[in-house]
Order: structure tokens, then sequence, then C-alpha cells
């Protein structure tokens, strides 16, 4: 086996682990908690193996090489899980992905119906990766998108207001709601959302003598339309010569409120655990409460005494035995799933099944944009999870259910299979040719590597696991009794474990 000693024999872990590796934490307390009062049994914690593959998904959309995996099952440390989530928290993929999901809610998109262009896109996704990679308080960068004036090419979170189909106030205050709040303020009272509406009447645009720039500003020429009231009914005294965007954002990021770090705490733990303490997490309203509203509360604190450090609300959600948990059920209780008595199966995103493949194979993807401008040339070494713009596309991300950013909602993004992805992966030349071509693959059939080692190596390059001794056995009869295996077995085999629900899910 490459990278370890000839005579090491890898057993392979099951899903479950054999051990509790961490001890339960503020967050595991409330939710075992709640499961004892409705005797729900929690899932056993996940195995190594299973945990390293899941982290890395997660937090930084990418697939652990197979030196990853090797290194992480082979460390004896009892705090090995923490310091591989520190670890993936300070890596670059970690601004790539999360920006990947930042632009999917701020609809960062050249062309129609949003037409931000696609200088103005850069921009934008820039300064976006930038405040994650810098870990930039959650409240100023929110701060920063509702308050900013200036150039859309120059200013980029006024881009914020431009990547909105309507300029109406009412429409703006949607988007502030759905974004900010996690609320569908189209379904509010209608006064209730002309009050809101109110403070993003004065928001002025023009255009300059540079190709698509345009300056969003606050217009004093404009009066505030109707009676400024905050979401809450409470009425907003606002000054001729201040911005409205600045009331706004101040009760917004109140320490007091209640919208905005409830949102964005449930929307993180949604992002991990594949459904909202409050579900859908852009649907909160009074009708649908959560269904562990002291754990919400939890991740409120933690999260506004971390002065809005969302890096330390991933850390403790990350740590906790809640998320380590394995996807098996221990229960067949319906409330199960809902409660968090095991980690939700969820398949990959389209961007980051892709670019698992083609970090699989060595291959790369070609881009394209339905309606060509300049600066949207994409050079094919690109990785999908770290696209700027959602109107640059290949057919892949298309049918495996890339969100269009047209609306914002976290349900455009479509992860349910469908016959023809399966038909996809199963028949197309487009998978076929990767698999064929691959010279990383090719790479497993080199050198000194027998038949076992580069079973082994195939299996934590694909699943970042060892094979089971039933899945060696069967690998090794299906390769020969050769000294080494040969390039079209291990293509084959290749292409039975990416076809696998093991691969195509997060679990």
């Amino acid at each position: 086996m490459s990278g370890a000693s000839p005579t090491l024999r890898p057993i392979a872990e099951p899903y479950e682990a054999a051990s509790v590796p961490t001890r339960p934490t503020a967050i595991d307390r409330i939710v075992l908690a709640k499961l004892n009062q409705l005797g729900i049994a929690p899932a056993k914690l996940c195995s190594d193996a299973v945990f390293v593959r899941r982290a890395c998904l997660d937090v930084i959309g990418t697939l652990p090489t197979a030196q990853e995996a090797r290194q992480f099952l082979a460390d004896p440390a009892p705090d090995k899980r923490a310091r591989l989530i520190d670890a993936l928290l300070e890596r670059d993929e970690f601004a790539d992905y999360w920006s990947m999901k930042w632009c999917d809610l701020l609809r960062v998109k050249s062309e129609f119906p949003i037409n931000l262009w696609p200088n103005a896109v850069q921009a934008y996704h820039r300064w976006i990766r930038s405040a994650i990679a810098g870990n930039l308080p959650y409240d100023r960068f929110a701060r920063e998108l509702l308050t900013s004036s200036g150039s859309n090419f120059r200013v980029p979170p006024v881009n914020f207001y431009r990547a909105v189909q309507s300029r109406q106030p009412r429409a703006i205050a949607q988007a502030v709601a759905l974004t900010f709040m996690g609320c569908r303020a189209e379904n509010w009272p209608p006064q209730q959302l002309d009050g809101m509406a109110a403070f993003f009447s004065r928001i002025g645009y023009k255009s300059t003598g540079e190709w698509k720039e345009e300056i969003v500003f606050f217009d004093r020429s404009r009066p505030v339309a109707g009676q400024a009231s905050f979401p809450d009914g409470t009425a907003a005294r606002l000054s001729p010569d201040r911005d409205p965007r600045q009331d706004f954002a101040d009760w917004l990021l109140a320490p007091n409120n209640p919208w905005f770090a409830r949102n964005i705490a449930n929307r993180v733990w949604s992002w991990l655990l594949g459904r909202g303490i409050i579900h859908e997490p852009d649907d909160i309203r009074p009708d649908n409460p959560p269904v562990h509203p002291e754990l919400l509360a939890l991740l409120e604190r933690e999260l506004r005494s971390a002065r809005y450090d969302l890096k330390h609300l991933f850390r403790m959600i990350l740590n906790s035995q809640t998320y380590q948990r394995c996807c098996i059920p221990a229960s067949h209780h319906l409330a199960a799933e809902a409660h968090f008595a095991h980690y939700g199966l969820r398949r990959l995103d389209a961007e980051v099944l892709i670019d698992a493949i083609c970090q699989i194979t060595g291959t790369t993807e070609r881009y394209t944009s339905a309606i060509p401008e300049p600066f949207t040339f994409i050079p094919e070494t690109h990785r999908s999870i770290a696209l700027a713009d959602g109107s640059i596309t290949s057919s892949f991300l298309e049918m495996f259910g890339r969100p269009a950013r047209d609306s914002g909602l976290e349900t455009e993004r479509n992860n349910r299979p469908t016959a023809a992805q399966r038909l996809h992966l199963l028949n197309s030349s487009h998978i076929q040719r990767k698999l064929e071509q691959s010279t990383r693959l090719r790479a497993l059939t080199q050198g000194r590597r027998t038949p076992r080692q580069s079973v082994n190596d195939l299996y934590l390059t694909i699943l970042s696991r060892y094979p089971t001794a039933d899945e060696l056995r069967a690998a090794l009869d299906y390769c020969g009794t050769g000294a080494t295996v040969s390039r079209q077995a291990i293509v084959d085999l290749a292409w039975a474990l990416i076809n696998t629900s093991e691969f195509l899910y997060r679990h």
C-alpha cells in the first residue's frame, strides 16, 4: 500500500464507532433530554472513516484525499476529530464552499432575471469570499450588505440591492427578511410588510459612463413611502437626513432582536445537520415553532457571546455528539429525524459531486454561459464550488439540481435524485471518459502495488475507507490472480463505486 507499511492489513471500520470518541456537550445534553422524553433511542456515533468523509464534505465541500483519509484513520490520538475540525475551518476550500452557499442566498448571478453583470459578480464574490476567509463577524457582514452605498464595481456589498428582481421597496424588504430574518415576508399582513418596505424607499440608482457600472445611494430627494415601522410593530422615527437603512440595521442587529441571531444559528444548524431546528430554515413564523427551543436559544447565546463569530458556531456544532452520530437510526420513531436522533442522509450538492469525480479521476470540467458577456471565461481547472457566477454552468450542474439563484430560497437547490441522473452516472460518455482517461486511476496499477494495495487505495480514494473483508474478496476475484491489477479492472471498480449510494450521499 502506497504510503504505509507493506505488512499492514487494514480492517474496515463499520459505520458505527466501536467506542465513544467524544464527551457530551451542552448541545448533546439538550438533544438527549428531549429524545429521552420522547422515548427515542439515539444512534451510535459514526466511525472515524465516516467522520473524516462527512466533516470534509460538510465543512469544505471537498472529498478527503486517500492520503488524508489514511492518515486520519491511522492517528490514535483521542482529540483527532477536534483537530481535524480546526484544520478544515482554516482551509481555503472553506471559503470557497461557504462563498458558494452565500452566493446562492444572495442571488449572485450575471444574467436574467438578476442582471448583476459579470464584473459586478466578480467583485461581489471576491468580497463575500474575503469576508468568509477573514471570518468577518456576521453582524458586520450583514450591516455592510444592508447599508453600503457606492459603485457596484468598487463597493461590492451594494450589489445586494441590485440582486433583487424588482427595485420596488416591497421586493427589497422581502429579500432582506428572507436573507437576514429567515422570514417569507410576502406572507405577512400588508401593513407589516409596507412598514418594513418604507426603510428601503429612499434607495437611488444611477448609471455612470463606465459599462454596466451603477451607483447605489441614499437618495435624499425621495420621500419615505408610507409610515415606517419595524417588523415587531414598533413605529420608527426617521430623520430626513439619515439613511433609513441605517435605522433598520440598528434595529435588526440590536442584541435583543428576536430574529437576527436566531435566523443564522438555525441556518448553520440546518446546513450541517440537514434540517433546521425550525424547518424549513427560511420559513420562520409563529406557527412553525422550533422542535428544540432550548437548543436554538443556546446557539443564539453562544453566537452573541462570541461576537457573531460563525466559525465558533461551526466548531461548537461539529464537535457535538449530535453531529457525529451515525446515519443508521437506532429507532424507527417517526420523530427521530426531526429531533436529530441520527445524522440525516443527503445527496451531495451538484458542485460537490462533480468536483469529487474530477478529484478522483484527475480530470476537469467545461463551463458555459447561455448569454455570452465579457469576463465569463472560466478555466477548465476551476472547481465548481469556486464558481462566482450563477450564470456560468454546465450540463452536469443543471441536471443535478444546482440552484438558478433567482429567489434566494434554500429550496431552490434540488438534491432529489432522478432517473436522468442515475442514467448519466451509469451510462454517459461524460463519466466514462473521465474514468477511461484518468491518470490517477492508472497510477493505482503502477509501481510495486499488489492487487490488494490497489483495491485498498481505490476505496480510500472514493469512499475514504478501507474495503470490508467481503468487498476486498469480491474485488480481488474480479481483478484476477495476476501480480498487478489491470487498468481496465480499476476503471470498472471505480465506476461501480461512484455509482453507490455511499459515494453519492453525505452519511
